[in-house]
């Protein structure tokens, strides 16, 4: 038996980005495709196998310690984006601001999908999903110089919306207007969930 699962959901690519190595902020830039290869996306400044520990590995690594690189690809779903941007009183949110890689039109709450759920479209490419991308302060920054006295809204109204991060499984092309279908893990949730929060 299959260890993932396809599922009935799948979603449209309506937007991917890229944020240049030699970028010194957050801010993506557009593009029409990627090409998605083992370490990432060639150029990309969250790309590579490994990265250095930062402040969310913390209760694991000391910072600075080389660690897989689980966070190549930042994937939020359009649905998501509107409704940050509602909570935040603005018309819409760029995706740009936020250094995503990849905006999704069509799986329901995309944050919560379970960790280790795959996306795969229509050439094969696969990205495996690592979890949920808790919102931080620096996309704050991008949409404070574009809409001034927004920014620091924007880390509150994302909880929960912020999307996932995800690394590449099978390399390939992705493009804007790719189908991705969504493969999630074939088991039951861990039923020692809460009590394993400290």
């Amino acid at each position: 038996m299959p260890a993932l699962k396809l599922t009935k959901f799948s979603a449209t690519i309506t937007w991917l980005g890229n944020v240049p190595l030699t970028s010194d902020d957050l801010r993506a830039v557009p593009v029409q495709s990627l090409n998605a290869i083992f370490p990432g996306v060639d150029g990309q400044r969250h790309g590579g196998q490994t990265r250095a520990g930062c402040t969310r590995t913390s209760a694991q690594y000391a910072p600075g310690t080389e660690i897989r690189n689980v966070r190549q690809f930042t994937i939020l779903s359009a649905e998501e984006l509107n409704q940050i941007a509602a909570k935040m009183g603005v018309d819409a949110l760029d995706p740009a601001w936020l250094g995503a890689s990849m905006i999704i039109r069509g799986i329901p709450d995309f944050t919560h999908v379970p960790p280790s759920s795959r996306l795969q479209n229509q050439h094969g490419t696969s990205l495996t999903i690592d979890m949920e991308n808790r919102p931080c302060i620096y996309p704050g920054k991008e949409i404070e110089k574009d809409r001034p006295g927004h920014g620091k809204a924007f880390r509150s109204a994302a909880v929960g919306l912020r999307g996932v991060t995800a690394w590449v499984e099978r390399e390939g092309p992705l493009h804007i207007g790719d189908t991705v279908v969504l493969h999630i893990p074939d088991q039951p949730v861990w039923p020692h969930l809460n009590a394993a929060r400290t």
